[in-house]
């Protein structure tokens, strides 16, 4: 099996069927390859807060899904350690968000990862952080 196999059935078999919260949120994979992944959703009405613009919380999970399915596609397991993002513009109902996910260091027990979030007019709206601890533990078929 290629790496971009085990990329794809890791988040396309395994993790995203079980991710109910990414399902809730309707997100659409768009591409997935071994330490990177982008996903996009449409922003509902369900998800803005009192100030009618999208909860913060929303674009973080957005932005912790595509960096959960990047940093598990390498086949090793890996659970997030630490995260941060910084919001640089307005989301609102109807925008379309990418969440783009690429890995910038990885060793055997820690990787960490850049996601940059955009609307549907290519403007960045959050930028977000993560690091990973890596488990060990192979993704078994």
């Amino acid at each position: 099996m290629t790496d971009q196999e085990k990329a794809d059935k890791i988040v396309y078999k395994l993790m995203y069927p079980l991710d109910a919260f990414s399902q809730w949120m309707q997100i659409d994979i768009i591409n997935v390859s071994p330490g990177a992944c982008e996903i996009k959703a449409e922003i509902r009405s369900d998800m803005l807060n009192g100030f009618n613009v999208c909860h913060g919380g929303v674009t973080f999970s957005l932005a912790d899904s595509a960096f959960a399915f990047a940093s598990n596609s390498r086949g090793v397991q890996a659970l997030s350690i630490e995260t941060s993002i910084s919001h640089s513009r307005p989301v609102l109902s109807g925008d379309i968000i990418t969440a783009s996910a690429r890995e910038l260091n990885l060793s055997s027990r820690l990787a960490i990862y850049d996601v940059v979030l955009t609307n549907q007019n290519n403007e960045s709206v959050a930028f977000f952080k993560g690091t990973v601890f890596r488990t060990g533990k192979q993704w078994e078929f």
